[in-house]
Parts: C-alpha cells; sequence; structure tokens
C-alpha cells in the first residue's frame, strides 16, 4: 500500500515518530492538579487597605498596577457558574480570572488570547494576582508553576464566548455604582443620559475591500468566517439629503451649488451612493456626563447589524433604570431616535427628549388645539373619529387613532365649504392618523429652539467621547467570530472605559483635598 501511495507512508512514518516521541516526553508521574491556596485571598480583598501581599506582589508594579484598577470591583460576588452541574464537574473552575485576564487583555491593547497568555506568563504576579488555580511547584520562586497555571489560549477564548453575558453585566452595574458613590452627593448623576450606536465589522473576507468576494452584499449569502453576523448600512441618506437640502427635507429644484437639477444624463441607480454596507454588529450606549468630572458609561448592549437604531432605546433604558433606580428626566439622541415612544418616555419622566425632528409621512409639520387635537390646513380641530390597538406600524403596541375633518363629522353641515379647498374635500375631508399619547404631539410641538433643549442636546458629546474611548481600544474591529464572544468583549470595554474614568475622579478628589490641606499663601 505505501508503493502505491508513497506520501501516506510517509505521513505514517512521521505520525509514529512523533507519537513515540510525545510519549518519552510525557511525565512518568501524575501531573499535580490544579490547586488554588485556601489563604491567597479574592482579588477584592487584595484590594482593600489592611491586605497582606507576598513579596514577589509587592516588588511587581505591573501587579499593583491592576490591582488599583480591577480591585475596586466585587468579584467576591461575581456570578459563577452554579457547582451543582453533572459536567465539567462538581467543581468548575471559576470564570472570575478569565474576565479579569480579558481586561487586562484590553487596557494593555493586546490583539490576541496567544498576546494574552504570553503576557500573563511574563508576569507570574499577575497570574497570581487574577485568581488562576495555581499549580504547586516549590522550586518557582513564586512557589507554583506558571507555564501549568495558565490555561491555554484556546480556553480563554472559549470562555470569553461561552460566558452569560449577565456576568459581564453584572461588572458594568458595579462600575456605575462605584462611580455613583465616589461623586459628590449634590451632581445630579444620570439625570441626562445621551444615546447612540457604534457599528462593529466583522473578521470576514466580504468586509475586505481589496478582495474579490462574489455577491459581496448579498444578505441571503451568510459569510462562512461568522455565522452570526448581518448585513447592515453604517450610513444611509435620502435623496434630498444627497442634493444640499436638510435632512429630511424634500427635494429641491436646485442642488447645492443652486445649479437646476439636470434632466439628462441621470446617474444609474446601480451607481447611486446611499450608504456604507458592512457584515458585523452593533453596540448601542446610553451614557451620561457630569461637568468637570467625565462622561460615563450606563448601559450598553450588541446586536446584529440588521437591526434599526430605535430597537435599541427600550433595552438600554431598563438597565439605566434598574442601575440608577429612577428614570432620568432627559435624554439627547440623533434623528434616528425621533418616535413618539422616546418622546413619551422622557415627559412621563418629567422632562423631554432632545431629538432632531424627521419628516415623516409627508408631514413637516403640525399644529395642534390646546385640547391636544391635530390642526387641519384650515387650522380648526380635527375631532377623533375612533381610537384601535396597533401592534404593527412601530416596535411597540401602542393607541392610534384617527382624526377626521370637522366639517365632515360627526355630520356634514348643510352648505359647508371648506375654507382652504382641500383635495380630499370631495372625498369626506382631510384625514389624520397618529398615536393618540402626548409622546405624538411633543414631537412637532417640541421648542428645538429653546436653551433648554441646545443644552441637553450638547450632552451628546458624552457618547461621541464614550465611542472614541472605545474606538481606541479595538471595539470596532474584533478579530473574534461569534455574536456571543463580541458581545462580553464590547461590555467589557465599557467596563474598563468606567473603570479608568473611576480613577480619574479619585485622582482629582485627592487633588481637591490636598488643595484644601495646603495653606492660603495668597492670603498669608
Amino acid at each position: 500500500g505505501s508503493s502505491m501511495f508513497p506520501s501516506l507512508g510517509r505521513a505514517g512514518t512521521r505520525l509514529a515518530t512523533v507519537s513515540a516521541w510525545l510519549r518519552r516526553r510525557r511525565p512518568t508521574g501524575s501531573m499535580p492538579p490544579p490547586v488554588r491556596p485556601s489563604r491567597q485571598p479574592s482579588l477584592s480583598q487584595l484590594g482593600r487597605p489592611n491586605a497582606v501581599w507576598p513579596q514577589f506582589m509587592v516588588v511587581d508594579p505591573v501587579a499593583r498596577r491592576y490591582l488599583d484598577l480591577l480591585g475596586a470591583l466585587d468579584w467576591d460576588h461575581f456570578p459563577e457558574r452554579p457547582g451543582n452541574r453533572p459536567w465539567p464537574g462538581p467543581q468548575p473552575v471559576p470564570r472570575a480570572p478569565y474576565v479579569a485576564a480579558e481586561l487586562v487583555k484590553l487596557h494593555e491593547g493586546l490583539r490576541s488570547m496567544g498576546h494574552l497568555r504570553r503576557y500573563l506568563a511574563e508576569h507570574p504576579a499577575l497570574v497570581w494576582l487574577l485568581g488562576f488555580p495555581l499549580v504547586a511547584d516549590p522550586t518557582s520562586p513564586h512557589g507554583f508553576d506558571v507555564e501549568r497555571s495558565l490555561p491555554s489560549r484556546r480556553q480563554l477564548g472559549r470562555v470569553l464566548r461561552e460566558l452569560d453575558p449577565a456576568a459581564a453585566q453584572f461588572l458594568l452595574t458595579a462600575t456605575v455604582q462605584l462611580i455613583q458613590a465616589e461623586l459628590p452627593p449634590e451632581l445630579s448623576f444620570g439625570e441626562v443620559v445621551a444615546g447612540d450606536t457604534k457599528h462593529i465589522l466583522a473578521w470576514v473576507k466580504e468586509n475586505n475591500p481589496k478582495q474579490y468576494v462574489a455577491d459581496r452584499y448579498n444578505k441571503a449569502r451568510q459569510p462562512q468566517g461568522d455565522p452570526d453576523c448581518k448585513l447592515g448600512c453604517k450610513k444611509r441618506r435620502n435623496q434630498g439629503e444627497a442634493d444640499g437640502n436638510a435632512p429630511g427635507a424634500p427635494p429641491d429644484a436646485a442642488g447645492p451649488s443652486g445649479a437646476p437639477t439636470p434632466t439628462t444624463e441621470p446617474t444609474p441607480a446601480s451607481h447611486a451612493t446611499v450608504g456604507e454596507f458592512h457584515w458585523g454588529y452593533a453596540s448601542g450606549v446610553i451614557a451620561t456626563k457630569v461637568p468637570d468630572w467625565g462622561e460615563f458609561v450606563l448601559a450598553e448592549l450588541t446586536q446584529t447589524f440588521d437591526k434599526s437604531d430605535p430597537s435599541y432605546f427600550f433595552p438600554l433604558m431598563q438597565q439605566v433604570e434598574q442601575r440608577l433606580g429612577r428614570r432620568p428626566r432627559y435624554g439627547a439622541f440623533d434623528a434616528a431616535y425621533d418616535a413618539f415612544y422616546v418622546h413619551q418616555y422622557f415627559h412621563e419622566a418629567g422632562g423631554f427628549a432632545a431629538v432632531p425632528r424627521v419628516a415623516k409621512g409627508g408631514y413637516q409639520g403640525r399644529t395642534f388645539s390646546p385640547d391636544g387635537l391635530p390642526l387641519c390646513a384650515a387650522g380648526l380641530p380635527m375631532p377623533l373619529k375612533f381610537a384601535f390597538t396597533d401592534r404593527t406600524t412601530t416596535l411597540i403596541t401602542h393607541e392610534r387613532g384617527k382624526y377626521v375633518c370637522p366639517l365632515r363629522h360627526p355630520e356634514t353641515a348643510s352648505g359647508a365649504v371648506c375654507p382652504v379647498n382641500h383635495a380630499r374635500w370631495e372625498e369626506g375631508g382631510c384625514t389624520a392618523m397618529m398615536p393618540t399619547c402626548a409622546g405624538a404631539r411633543l414631537r412637532y410641538t417640541l421648542d428645538r429652539d429653546s436653551a433648554d433643549y441646545e443644552a441637553v442636546y450638547k450632552q451628546r458629546t458624552a457618547d461621541e467621547r464614550i465611542n472614541s474611548q472605545a474606538l481606541a481600544l479595538g471595539i470596532e474591529r474584533p478579530h473574534l467570530r461569534r455574536q456571543s464572544a463580541i458581545a462580553n468583549q464590547n461590555t467589557l470595554i465599557y467596563v474598563l472605559i468606567n473603570l479608568r474614568a473611576l480613577q480619574r475622579i479619585r485622582q482629582r478628589k485627592e487633588v481637591l483635598a490636598r488643595q484644601r490641606r495646603q495653606p492660603d499663601h495668597a492670603t498669608a
């Protein structure tokens, strides 16, 4: 058989040689099991003022730096997997060290799990600090074998992929609580929030413009590199905006240069640029800004790229309410969130939503009577003919009403004539279909030129700054291939952003405290 297939024969010989070499390399005795000394405190306990550190921890500046960064989190109550599962055993390996190691990876800007493992192997005190189960080695200066104590790069990636999202969200909740406790109580933390989404490119060849891919943007052909990513559009502009008109305005007769729109040699639809399409995901964030103290993340949600921006609103605001214990009064969002339920949410909280208005359904604006009824083109209040429960028009179920011509309903008065000669007068008069809640009216009646509106809308810079920090941490192009891993990494990115902000708060408080203790030389 080997003479007929010489390549197979040589492969078998090489395989036998490698197998014999591995048997010779195998230790004669049994490998000592991982041991976590009972006297070794957790990362949270090591961060307390009265904690006792081993000597190798005291002399290692890297380990002490990460203790200062991560020690404030409540690792003692980190939601581990239950120990009564039949697999992988009654005592599963703790997940907290893996999550802490991922925060180290993000903080150091390491691109892969292999780089993370190499970094940890070069800092044994950091391995001890993070709490990995240790393999005892009396000959080592640290008392344990670093290589055997560290999991493989595949295991590091597997834990990130299979980690319960609630565990990462637990840490984000802890950072919000720590920040709120550190800030002066007189500050209205979370009173004004801002929301936005950040696109994330999947690690697939379809996102590489230098590589030819047939039907690159065919959403029915799922990329092999990532079975979870979806096709979406990063930026889409209507024809009016493309011609230089204001967002939401109808196409004008003149372009941005003032020249008439050409009537010959039109641009083919196949060559028209309407957006940037990518395969991937998007991360929605709610942030708040405290003047002189910084910007902080309150909530985060990762979805596939085919989801609309408004679909992030209620899940994110639910997280915000759970972490703050109340509804924020004011919100700043871009024009994609100009929906009646967004305005209604903040109206019920006692404030308003600073959102640019977008013309929908062909209406540039509406006016209302003091009773909240829409006014027709003639300026007359339109009565409500009927209301119904709408389950299909928007993301939420709501009550929608039909408002009709006041001169035709409840009955047509004899000799009634439309003052503006409306085109639908002979067909029963004008009508209006819209939600009956106050948020539907606020979309039109909100004073977007007021000082209060401008002050709230300026808070959108909080999200822009958070997105810039997340971009620097590699959120836009992760080297991961599943939604679960990308979602967990995104949450940990925002955990790290809040931890860095927490350090800045404490440093500023120390500076202010020193300034108060110093004598006033100017008046001496």
